[in-house]
């Protein structure tokens, strides 16, 4: 299994629509990416390492695929739609990692 993780970095520029997010991005994720999408994880970032301290992200978000293969055949050929509707919620882009899942 590997996971595609979104990672919204915390900055001062950063505008981020949670509500958008939850409501209509990620279901249109859902809806593209069909059946090749296994699980589905959005977290808020709460506090950083230190007490106090704000998260180095505001969101990430960790999608999972059986393969690198079912992912790139499932995104390819909706990543317009996809990337197209960042402005709608973010302000700025995300970083993007793909891990091979070890554990878990």
């Amino acid at each position: 299994m590997i996971t595609v993780n979104v990672l919204y970095r915390n900055t001062d520029a950063l505008q981020f629509n949670m509500n958008y997010y939850l409501g209509t991005h990620i279901p249109l994720v859902k809806k593209l990416l069909g059946a090749a999408l296994k699980t589905v994880m959005v977290q808020h970032g709460s506090s950083g390492g230190a007490p106090g301290s704000k998260p180095e992200f505001l969101v990430i978000t960790q999608l999972g695929f059986d393969s690198l293969e079912s992912y790139q055949a499932a995104f390819g050929p909706h990543a317009p739609a996809v990337m197209g509707d960042l402005p709608n919620f973010c302000s700025e882009p995300p970083s993007i990692q793909i891990s091979d899942v070890r554990l878990g």
